[in-house]
């Protein structure tokens, strides 16, 4: 059966797109989804997302790892899959979609900036040599004087794989600050299991972090990744952190059609 397929990406990380309103895609084989994720083999991308009907919101998001299997909340893909929606008259400059972690909200402009609404984050975990928090996926945040020069796969797996996170892993963000309200870092994913150039959840978790920590005064925080810079902006009221909002750039990349056997 021949598929049409969207390639977008938001800083650098990068996404195929499918319009599954009609549910004709395989997305049980994740044979086929790592293939189509392979950058040598297939279109190439960090992860599949299906666009799909909902009966309460715009759509539903359903995001893939690059390994195949259906992963955690992606802020990047979740902004690309708010300015999919637009290319395909689903929505104009606003939408409401369910993920996997729960209800968002998002605008976008007429630059294809698009602002998304991430959950509420209410447990942060503050150690001496590191954070840990869940912005819709898990993610480890440690700061670094090189960032530069380090070794992110590496680095990043060893604490991946670490007994602290069992089977099940977390996102590494490696983070150096530039100034109160902005900081450079370096992400880890898994299911990707290498370092890409940009990670959403992971931006919203190391401005939460670095406020939490007290390392940041500013409920506006410039991330700067790998593939560009994000905005994370919040509220937070006795330790909670509320109305969080991940903006940044989704772009249109190309489209193609393909047989999948």
């Amino acid at each position: 059966m021949q598929f049409t397929f969207y390639k977008y990406q938001g800083t650098g990380n990068d996404f195929v797109m499918i319009d599954n309103r009609q549910l004709q895609f395989p997305k049980n084989d994740t044979k086929i989804i790592e293939r189509l994720c392979d950058r040598r083999f297939g279109i190439g991308g960090d992860g599949l997302i299906l666009l799909e009907n909902d009966e309460m919101t715009d759509f539903k998001m359903v995001y893939y790892n690059s390994d195949g299997n259906q992963s955690s909340m992606c802020g990047n893909g979740g902004r690309c899959l708010v300015a999919f929606a637009k290319k395909l008259n689903v929505i104009k400059n606003k939408a409401t979609f369910i993920a996997i972690d729960g209800l968002h909200y998002a605008t976008i402009d007429e630059n294809d900036i698009v602002s998304l609404q991430m959950i509420d984050v209410s447990e942060i975990k503050i150690n001496p040599n590191f954070v840990f928090l869940n912005t819709g996926s898990p993610h480890h945040i440690i700061q670094v004087e090189n960032l530069n020069n380090l070794d992110v796969k590496t680095e990043g797996s060893k604490i991946r794989y670490s007994d602290l996170y069992g089977q099940v892993g977390s996102n590494v963000n490696f983070v150096t600050q530039i100034s109160n309200n902005e900081f450079s870092i370096r992400t880890y994913e898994r299911g990707v299991e290498d370092e890409t150039l940009s990670c959403g959840t992971g931006a919203t978790a190391v401005a939460i972090a670095m406020h939490a920590t007290k390392k940041s005064s500013s409920n506006n925080i410039k991330i700067n990744v790998e593939g560009g810079a994000l905005e994370v902006s919040f509220e937070e009221e006795n330790g909670i952190y509320k109305n969080v909002f991940l903006k940044g750039p989704a772009t249109f990349v190309f489209e193609t059609s393909l047989t999948i056997e």
